[in-house]
């Protein structure tokens, strides 16, 4: 399935689901008990995950309306290859589920378009209890003077890998010690073992701009600057060696092309080939040995290579995601008592086990690391992110309005350099341009 028709199918799915819902009563329902009318406050409630985040967000669900006999949920998974082209459709309709669940990248964009509600009002009145949540993740939901979004996480970048693919290729597994040389020459390795493609990244080496925020922080930079109106480094060869790197990975068959990410990613994460067992590494994020470990109980994270200066610290713990509640909905209050159960509950903690990352509340981590109740892996990602926190440095600034449009452009331009429609420095000088475009910093050609 090529990209474009893949996109189309998408957008499809988006439309259905648009059509679906305006169909649904989204805020309150009635019911017949016991002869009586009984009026129960309904909240929408989406968000995008594997079907183990389905299952674990209807138990969750289930135990909260029990306890709240007078809430009812309407619950709208999907996959994030469609959710945010699905939700910004929602938005554009006036018509976004209650709450939402919202990634850093897009946090700006749906606070400044006026999609999203102000949640400083029940953290100052206590509806949201914050008492546990270092600042920092509080402040990570902030935009200007509003709270757009609570943390229900902690993560980063990570390297997912296949132990055993390692071991078939008789070399050591990797290290937080580990430099872009190690994994190319490791991933070669295996490949040469196998005869199949070894390096993968999740989305795409140019699916998703975070990789690349990772490698120019490596060299000391911010990928966007201060302003939001472009590119925070100004040397273009920081980009033109990152498109080389994978370009030449490509074409020694170490890393699948564009056309190959597209097409495993037809297959759903579960079966991605370093959970197959035909590719050794994959880039991830800190939860990926927990919660592929229904599908694989042998793979393991590391953190991501070291630059050329290790002195630079291109990780960031990353808020894994948000629950934001629409600036629309009419249950807002009974919102956010949802997400403050979800955050400082014991008993919804003891079922998500840090699925959706670390905790942000210190009292959950302390009480889930103590409780005996942690598989293996999840108890490897809680020692990985106290290794990843050595390795990283500031929390950058949320990307900013137009990062859809951002990615796009770095996803067709990368593309264009790997299969030489343009060179790698046409390709730097061109995404340069379209950022500045885009940002609104100045003309694009």
């Amino acid at each position: 399935m090529n990209l474009a028709w893949k996109k189309l199918c998408m957008s499809a799915v988006g439309m259905i689901l648009v059509l679906l819902l305006a169909g649904c009563g989204l805020n309150q329902k009635t019911e017949e008990q016991d002869g009586q009318a009984e009026e129960k406050t309904k909240i929408s409630i989406a968000w995008w995950g594997l079907e183990n985040r389905r299952q674990i967000m209807e138990e969750l669900i289930q135990i909260y309306e029990e306890e709240h006999t007078d809430i009812e949920f309407e619950m709208i998974p999907m996959g994030w290859e469609w959710y945010f082209d699905w939700l910004s459709m929602q938005a554009a309709s006036g018509s976004m589920p209650d709450i939402v669940q919202m990634d850093y990248m897009y946090l700006s964009t749906y606070t400044r378009n006026g999609s999203l509600a102000d949640l400083q009002e029940f953290v100052e009145n206590g509806i949201i209890d914050t008492s546990y949540i270092d600042k920092r993740y509080v402040d990570a939901g902030r935009e200007g003077d509003k709270i757009a979004g609570m943390a229900l996480g902690i993560t980063t970048l990570a390297v997912g890998y296949n132990p055993e693919l390692f071991d078939m290729a008789g070399i050591k597994e990797p290290d937080s010690d580990w430099t872009w040389e190690d994994y190319i020459h490791m991933n070669r390795k295996i490949t040469e073992a196998t005869g199949k493609k070894s390096a993968v990244v999740a989305v795409g080496v140019t699916g998703d701009i975070n990789l690349l925020h990772y490698w120019v922080r490596q060299h000391g930079a911010c990928l966007f600057n201060e302003e939001g109106n472009g590119l925070g480094f100004a040397d273009d060869s920081i980009l033109v060696e990152y498109f080389n790197m994978w370009k030449s990975m490509m074409d020694e068959g170490i890393s699948p092309n564009p056309d190959e990410m597209a097409e495993i990613l037809t297959h759903g994460q579960e079966a991605d080939p370093v959970v197959t067992g035909s590719a050794g590494t994959i880039f991830e994020w800190g939860n990926y040995a927990a919660k592929m470990a229904e599908f694989n109980d042998s793979l393991k994270i590391v953190t991501p290579p070291l630059g050329k200066d290790s002195g630079q610290k291109g990780l960031w713990m990353k808020p894994s995601m948000f629950f934001s509640v629409a600036k629309n909905s009419k249950v807002k209050e009974a919102c956010a008592e949802f997400i403050n159960w979800f955050l400082n509950s014991e008993e919804a903690n003891d079922i998500l086990k840090g699925e959706r990352g670390m905790p942000v509340s210190s009292k959950i981590r302390e009480n889930l690391r103590s409780s005996g109740k942690l598989t293996m892996q999840q108890e490897s990602m809680f020692d990985y992110h106290e290794e990843a926190e050595r390795l990283s440095g500031e929390l950058p600034a949320p990307d900013p309005i137009g990062i859809s449009a951002v990615n796009e452009a770095f996803e067709a331009i990368g593309n264009a350099v790997f299969y030489e429609q343009m060179t790698a420095e046409e390709g730097a000088q061109k995404f340069r341009k379209r950022v500045a475009g885009i940002l609104g910093g100045e003309t694009a050609p």
